[in-house]
């Protein structure tokens, strides 16, 4: 069974111990017991071949699993034409520098319609979606998901639904389901193990249960606002959810192959260890049952 955790970009720790460069990664997570890795392209795709290339054998030769996260800038739901091609090139970057590495991920925001209603923006995004990953396919990158992820503030495209929507689109794309953002955006509803089968419940009602098999989680403490997310926390601050006991009881209960992706301030590769833990502690205790 497939079952990973690990970091999103470099913890502090990371650099602490005297790394400097994300090619030292893969063997430093592999020392600390872990075995994914979500490089960060935030802020654009600037890692070229060669780097992106010695990044996945290194990845490979440690048993790391590659995700990438895309642009920021991405919106979906854009009308206008020129941010629209802006979108689709930051997608296809991405998906260019994930089959350098061999990432098999591609997570994404879905992004705003801010001047019609939210229904008409989900509506231009699911379209301009189903072009775009069939733009992805007929250039062979079938082989490499795209993940919206569900997002921390109520204004931004991105509920659990409008996630699940865009994935209905098309086979190669699947959700990036970040329970901390859920919290956020619910005003802390991710409190009980419940709320955790709803969210996999309606999953499974919309994509089947062969979504199972490739569930790809963002987790973290956050902090949020009556707006919704307002910073990412850690597992050492007192009072901040979600509990990832509740996640990993479900994760269990179900059989499901998964990809857990710590987003902590700092502590991303620390607290992606804390989760490990906390998960075969609870299968363990499961099986026992």
């Amino acid at each position: 069974m497939n079952i990973r955790f690990g970091p999103a970009g470099n913890s502090s720790a990371f650099y602490e111990e005297g790394c400097k460069s994300s090619l030292d990664m893969p063997g430093w997570l592999k020392l600390k017991g872990l075995n994914a890795y979500e490089y960060q392209c935030g802020r654009g795709v600037n890692i070229g071949e060669e780097t992106a290339r010695k990044l996945g054998q290194l990845a490979s030769e440690n048993g790391i699993y590659l995700s990438i996260h895309a642009p920021y800038y991405i919106n979906l739901a854009a009308a206008d034409q020129d941010l629209r091609e802006k979108t689709r090139s930051h997608i296809m970057k991405a998906l260019t520098a994930a089959r350098w590495m061999g990432a098999r991920v591609v997570v994404f925001h879905p992004g705003s319609g801010k001047k019609d209603s939210r229904e008409d923006s989900l509506k231009r995004a699911r379209s301009f979606l189903g072009e775009v990953s069939k733009q992805a396919l007929d250039e062979g990158f079938g082989d490499i998901f795209l993940a919206p992820e569900t997002m921390g503030k109520k204004s931004l495209l991105g509920s659990l639904d409008e996630v699940l929507d865009l994935c209905s689109v098309n086979p190669n794309i699947i959700p990036a389901i970040d329970f901390g953002h859920l919290h956020a955006v619910s005003q802390g509803g991710m409190v009980a193990e419940e709320a955790f089968a709803a969210v996999f419940d309606r999953m499974e009602s919309v994509l089947g249960k062969d979504a199972f098999k490739r569930i790809h989680i963002h987790f973290s403490p956050v902090e949020y606002t009556e707006a919704g997310e307002k910073r990412h926390r850690t597992t050492r601050d007192q009072g901040f959810g979600p509990d990832f006991t509740h996640l990993a009881r479900q994760l269990s209960k179900r059989s499901a192959e998964f990809t857990v992706i710590c987003e902590s301030d700092g502590r991303q590769a620390e607290d992606a260890l804390v989760y490990k833990t906390i998960y075969k502690e609870v299968t363990a205790k499961l099986e026992r049952l």
